[in-house]
C-alpha cells in the first residue's frame, strides 16, 4: 500500500494550537515552543523572555535541542529525533573562538540531556511516521529548509521553492509546528502572517533536506 494510500484514511485533525509571529529574525523555533505552552506559561515566558534566554545560554543562535530544554523547563512532554548529535564540523573550522565555543554548548546540552530527563533518540522520523503520531498523539516542531518548503494555499514561496529545489542554494534552516492533518499537513509559521498553511508529505518532506539533521520533536500533551 503507498503511503499516500495510507494517508487518505486518516480524517481531519487539528489541534489547538495558537499562531504566534515570531519577533525577531533568529526566534522562529522558540516561538514555537511559545505556541505550545499553556497561555499561563507562554505569558511568563514573554514577561521574562530575555533572562530566560540568557539562562537557556543560546544567545541568537537557537539549535533543536535548546527548544527541548525549553519544553523541559515548562513541563511539555516531548521527544526529539535527529540524525546528530554534534555540531556539524563547520562549527570548529578557522579557529572561530565563538563557533567552537557554540560546538562545546550545544555538546553539553547533548550529553546532559538523558540525565534531565530530555529524550534525544537517534534516527530519521519518516514523513508517515509524523503524520501517524500527529493524528493519534499531538504536534510536531519540524526543522525545515525554509527556501523548500511552499504553502499549498496561500502559495507562498511556491516558485521560488522550485527554482531551489532544480539550482540548488544555500540552506535556511526554519521551524513549524504540524498542529493537524486534512489531506495534507497543516502547520503553523512563525514566519508567516497566515496563521495555517498546508503541505503535501511529499513537500513537507522535500523541505528536511541536508542541513536539518531530519530534526523533528514529538510533542505529548493535550491540545484538543
Amino acid at each position: 500500500m503507498t503511503s499516500n494510500m495510507k494517508n487518505s484514511f486518516f480524517p481531519k485533525v487539528q489541534y489547538n494550537v495558537p499562531h504566534i509571529r515570531q519577533r525577531f529574525h533568529w526566534d522562529c523555533g522558540v516561538t514555537c515552543v511559545l505556541m505550545l505552552l499553556p497561555e499561563d506559561k507562554r505569558l511568563a515566558f514573554l514577561k521574562n523572555f530575555s533572562q530566560i534566554c540568557l539562562e537557556e545560554g543560546f544567545g541568537q543562535s537557537t539549535w533543536t535541542i535548546d527548544l527541548c530544554y525549553l519544553l523541559k523547563r515548562f513541563n511539555i512532554k516531548h521527544c526529539m529525533y535527529t540524525t546528530r548529535q554534534t555540531p556539524h564540523l563547520k562549527c570548529l573550522t578557522n579557529f572561530d573562538k565563538s563557533k567552537i565555543m557554540e560546538a562545546e554548548r550545544i555538546a553539553m546540552r547533548f550529553s546532559n540531556a538523558k540525565s534531565l530527563g530530555i529524550i534525544v533518540k537517534n534516527g530519521t522520523l519518516s514523513i508517515q511516521d509524523i503524520i501517524s503520531h500527529v493524528y493519534y498523539k499531538g504536534p510536531a516542531i519540524v526543522l525545515v529548509d525554509a527556501a523548500l518548503l511552499s504553502c499549498n494555499w496561500c502559495k507562498y514561496n511556491k516558485m521560488s521553492s522550485e527554482i531551489r529545489r532544480i539550482f540548488g542554494g544555500r540552506y535556511r534552516g526554519h521551524y513549524v509546528v504540524v498542529v493537524g492533518w486534512a489531506g495534507a499537513l497543516l502547520y503553523r509559521d512563525p514566519a508567516r502572517p497566515r496563521a495555517l498553511c498546508a503541505a503535501a508529505p511529499a513537500r513537507l518532506d522535500a523541505a528536511r533536506a541536508v542541513g536539518t539533521d531530519c530534526d523533528v520533536i514529538l510533542i505529548y500533551d493535550d491540545y484538543k
